[in-house]
């Protein structure tokens, strides 16, 4: 498979968002800064339009169908943000579109998607079965389908959110990156170390979920039975190919993190910043906070990557505080 991207890439994907995309805000808190010790900047894709990161691959991606294929549509499978951003790329190009779904994903993203203008299909446990599903589909319709990881075009659009981070903070020593697919940070790679060669991009997964860190680490395509973490955006059973390819020569590090762990920095990110993160969205933070012995006095960059958590799971998370 190709994986080639390039900041020219990334370059021409800014340029087609920008009409459609605002740049997001990396902020610092002072309060937070004094609690773990180093510089640290917030990289806000939680403001997104559709309250994740995603919505950048899917925009930049649809403004390149042509007029035949925006006629046929598109279809996608998610467990969310991936079918909040292919919803709303399509709604913003008039394309029609189809999002499977796993039985059971969070209503409150499902919801979103409809609300984009989405035709929702639920099928299957979890997300492996619903992306065969969606897959088997387009093959037997002819329409479109949007790969959630495997799709350079995904990949240049979300890097643009890395873009804006340097020029916020060019001086930055390490960026954490959330990995389900592996968009994000592959993204951030191809960036990062294009613009600022020493950058360490570190990122995050899991612990019940492990599967793209078992493959970067062994070198193997490592598939889990299960992924039992309540952050389904980490909830990967498999890697996709292109972004584990990007990941495995251009990742400096990656660390596994526990839901325990995105809770309490759900609680923090909630206490210091006044926004709440989807587990997702929290797990940069946690890993950076576990970390910050090592980060004393430097610059680094956690990626609140979605802000998508239901009423249900942010009360249970609160009652949970010490």
């Amino acid at each position: 498979m190709n994986e080639t991207i390039t900041v020219a890439d990334v370059l021409r994907a800014r340029q087609r968002i920008a009409p459609y995309l605002v740049p997001t805000p990396a902020h610092r808190y002072p309060a937070l800064e004094r609690q773990i010790g180093f510089n640290l900047w917030i990289k806000h894709e939680n403001h997104q339009p559709t309250g994740a990161f995603k919505v950048r691959g899917g925009v930049n991606y649809c403004g390149t169908l042509s007029p035949a294929e925006r006629q046929k549509g598109v279809i996608a499978a998610s467990t969310g943000n991936h079918g909040q951003s292919v919803a709303f790329a399509a709604r913003l190009y008039g394309i029609p579109s189809k999002i499977v779904v796993p039985e059971g994903a969070n209503p409150d993203k499902v919801r979103a998607i409809q609300n984009f203008g989405a035709d929702i299909i639920h099928f299957g446990k979890n997300y492996e079965e619903c992306k065969r599903h969606a897959e088997d589909l387009a093959e037997s319709t002819g329409i479109r389908y949007i790969s959630a990881g495997d799709e350079p075009l995904l990949i240049a659009g979300v890097a643009t959110y890395a873009l804006e981070l340097l020029e916020t903070a060019p001086e930055l020593d390490a960026i954490y990156v959330p990995v389900g697919g592996g968009s994000g940070a592959s993204g951030c790679c191809i960036v990062g170390h294009a613009v600022r060669p020493g950058l360490k991009v570190i990122g995050v997964q899991s612990a019940h979920a492990p599967a793209v860190y078992e493959s970067w680490k062994t070198g193997s395509h490592v598939t889990t039975e299960s992924a039992d973490t309540f952050a389904e955006g980490l909830a990967t059973l498999s890697p996709f190919e292109m972004p584990l390819g990007i990941l495995r020569r251009e990742l400096d590090d990656f660390v596994l993190v526990t839901d325990d762990e995105l809770r309490e920095a759900i609680r923090m990110l909630l206490t210091y910043t006044h926004n709440i993160a989807e587990g997702a969205g929290a797990a940069a933070f946690a890993a950076a906070w576990r970390e910050r012995d090592k980060w004393q006095g430097k610059n680094v960059a956690v990626i609140m990557s979605g802000g998508n958590l239901t009423m249900e799971q942010l009360r249970d998370i609160l009652k949970g505080a010490k």
